[in-house]
């Protein structure tokens, strides 16, 4: 029997044995490292072939991943370690650093109980970094820091010893910075990376070696080896006297809590149903035989199986034939087969215990993010937050007509993968709209849909999509119904800017109803909402607030509902070019209604409630806003020039410049709208010799001499009349 095969073996035996199991991820920013580290670590505990490791990239086994020289897919691999004599299994999701790709990131954190973050040795921390730490830390992964490329400092950047230490020095003080700000007081001493105890790692994962405190001392290798091994080119040795995959697999087992302890962290944090309940207790305790919860955080299609859903089980045990939930879903569904991952291969097991990462085909109702259960009315999970949204848009169309029923169903089961993708599927113009986070990544999507799903597609240029707003405040403005019974009156302001940051961190719980309006009082005043205003907060949608200021009007409880419905609409689809509102606060101030409730139905009370919102808007001067990017450029400093140029015509504001060896690194923002073809265009202009990385950064005013431009081209591509509305069109 093969190693590969034997390990199988003994993955399957561990797998019934939580103390024994760690469930961890790599993340990074882009090209620091994360595949070709997953890759000795799989070929180091006899899973692939070890002259392939780094080269094959058995975790990028998606073709567009391999011609890319990107990780696209979150994807995951199982392997076992032995160590002080007890074999340990390792569940390892190797996740994609690109911005684009971030939703995968933040999906497989829910998985994971600890995360390896990969550093630069060159380049230090970078945004991307940034995010990852935040993610995992808000999950509550442990982290444990892998210092890599470490021969680029000594062979091209030609560092002293000295030197080399410093560099370490600083990129770990700045990660235990972000590690400060990130916890809640009782973790942050604990979790803290160091390297005297181990839990930081220095080395190079494409030449296969890595160092810490412990193993120098298991193996009598120094600092002063390790540079002179760089030096003098022999890194060969130094990979088979310090092979990375031991180096790192012996931190991850002793610093990455197993599945016992992290769920006692965790669960509180990502489960806000009652603690002391069945389900809670069998979570908190990691309990085989407690009711069975399983969190999807990926959903893959596999042309053979289907739909497969992988994510983490939390408590109870998955069997082959086993009924399932998924919550709010109405129907129950039955397991077909249980497995669990090595790269590309699924081996299949009869039944897999809590605590474990695995994969389950035949829960067909599952998407992204989906709690599935044994029990129909289980609390589920909290809502997997994305730091960014969808900011580029396509509409796609089915090139032959035959395809079209087939198409619907391709961006389905697309939308259902892939989370961050949105999906508008308009069936009465045969447009269907694809949002996604750049460029990149709905390129991919497009691929995945011609190639994997074999439908011929037609797409339109990338559009960016905007969100509107108010910039004073106004009203109040009468909605009136369409049979003049019933009557609306509306105000509205912009929104305190520190609630809408709370809401886009998942401070306040916008979901579903409000199940303590005086907690929820004192939250927003302590964030600066007026004491009365904070007290009428009825619903939230999409970043706005909608309130009731009303006092003693009679039935209008029983319409409130409808008012709701209104807001909701009127917030998804805004009265300046039908793109969705943001940062407003909508205040229901009088109403006049009629006695009989057949004269206030939907068909009334909505139109009316609408019409107010949009009146009053209208009268408060609407405002468009447009998606910036964070662009961060590192080139040759005889380049700087050609870089100013670009960025300076494309509206961009540039924030800091400062040297680096000699290297120049740029920081600007600039509006989505002006970064189409901006990889060609920097390439071109620094001879491809120019690093660059972009992140999402949120949505600004567009400049009011451009406003009414694009307002009227966005409004001429929906099929609208190009001039907006007036207040006194809404008052008819």
């Amino acid at each position: 029997m093969g190693r590969k095969e034997d390990n199988i073996k003994k993955a399957q035996q561990i797998m019934l044995k939580p103390e024994f199991i760690r469930n961890i991820g790599t993340a990074a920013h882009i090209d620091h490292g994360k595949t070709t580290l997953s890759d000795n670590l799989i070929a180091g505990a006899g899973m692939m072939s070890e002259t392939l490791a780094g080269k094959q990239l058995m975790l990028d086994y998606d073709e567009q991943e391999q011609a890319r020289g990107i990780t696209i897919n979150a994807a995951n691999a199982s392997m076992v370690h032995t160590w002080h004599g007890n074999d340990y299994l390792i569940n390892l999701i190797d996740t994609p650093g690109h911005v684009d790709f971030g939703g995968d990131v933040t999906r497989a954190m829910r998985a994971l109980d600890g995360c390896v973050i990969l550093v630069c040795a060159v380049e230090g921390i970078m945004p991307q970094t940034e995010t990852v730490i935040r993610q995992a830390l808000k999950e509550r992964v442990r982290p444990v820091l892998f210092i890599n490329k470490v021969d680029r400092l000594v062979n091209e950047l030609k560092v002293t010893e000295q030197e080399m230490q410093q560099r370490f020095v600083q990129i770990i003080t700045e990660v235990n910075k972000r590690i400060m700000a990130n916890l809640p007081e009782d973790l942050r001493k604990k979790w803290q990376v160091r390297v005297e105890d181990g839990s930081v790692a220095f080395g190079s994962a494409f030449n296969n070696w890595a160092i810490s405190v412990p193993y120098m001392k298991k193996s009598g290798i120094s600092f002063k080896d390790v540079y002179n091994y760089c030096k003098n080119e022999d890194q060969k040795t130094l990979a088979k006297k310090s092979p990375v995959h031991e180096v790192l697999l012996d931190m991850v087992i002793t610093h990455v809590p197993n599945p016992f302890d992290a769920q006692k962290i965790r669960i509180p944090v990502i489960w806000k149903g009652e603690l002391d309940s069945e389900v809670g207790k069998a979570m908190m305790s990691c309990d085989r035989n407690g009711p069975t919860t399983f969190m999807c955080t990926k959903i893959i299609i596999d042309p053979h199986a289907g739909e497969v859903a992988m994510g983490r089980l939390f408590s109870g045990k998955v069997v082959r034939g086993q009924e399932m939930y998924v919550l709010g879903m109405p129907n129950v569904n039955r397991v077909q087969t249980v497995a669990m991952s090595v790269g590309a291969d699924r081996i299949a097991v009869d039944e897999v215990e809590a605590g474990n990462i695995v994969a389950l085909s035949g829960l067909k109702d599952a998407i992204s993010g989906a709690t599935c259960s044994s029990e129909k009315d289980m609390e589920p999970f909290e809502k997997i937050s994305h730091y960014t949204e969808p900011v580029v848009t396509v509409a796609i169309e089915a090139k032959h007509m035959k395809d079209l029923p087939k198409l619907v169903d391709v961006l389905r089961t697309v939308g259902k993968a892939d989370p961050s993708i949105v999906v508008q599927i308009n069936q009465e113009t045969g447009e269907n709209l694809l949002s996604g986070m750049g460029e990149l990544h709905l390129e991919i999507t497009q691929y995945r849909i011609v190639n994997d799903h074999k439908v011929d597609i037609k797409a339109s240029e990338p559009i960016v999509v905007y969100r509107e707003s108010v910039k004073g405040r106004a009203g109040p403005f009468e909605g009136k119904s369409p049979n003049k019974h019933n009557k609306f009156y509306i105000m509205v302001e912009p929104l305190e800017e520190a609630v809408v940051q709370a809401i886009k961190n998942d401070e306040i719980k916008t979901e579903g109803k409000i199940k303590d309006p005086k907690a929820l009082a004192k939250q927003l005043t302590d964030l600066g909402m007026d004491k009365d205003q904070a007290k009428g907060v009825v619903s939230f949608k999409n970043n706005n607030v909608f309130l009731d200021l009303t006092k003693g009007i009679q039935n209008l409880h029983e319409t409130m509902e409808l008012c709701k419905q209104a807001f909701d609409e009127a917030m998804e689809i805004g009265p300046l070019a039908n793109e969705r509102v943001m940062g407003v606060k909508v205040m229901l101030v009088d109403a006049k209604l009629h006695e009989d409730s057949i004269h206030r139905g939907p068909g009334q009370v909505i139109p009316a409630t609408r019409s107010g919102i949009y009146g009053a808007m209208c009268q408060a001067e609407r405002v468009l806003l447009e998606p910036l990017q964070k662009v961060y450029i590192n080139s040759p400093q005889d380049m700087m020039g050609d870089v100013t140029r670009e960025l300076q015509g494309r509206r961009s504001t540039i924030e800091d410049i400062r040297q680096d060896h000699d290297a120049t690194i740029i920081v600007a923002k600039a509006p989505v709208a002006e970064m189409f073809g901006f990889a060609s265009a920097i390439r071109g202009a620094t001879q491809g010799r120019a690093l660059w990385s972009t992140e999402n950064s949120g949505f600004v005013r567009v400049p009011g001499e451009l406003q009414d431009k694009v307002v009227g081209d966005i409004r001429k591509r929906k099929g609208l009349n190009p001039q907006p509305y007036d207040a006194g069109y809404y008052s008819a």
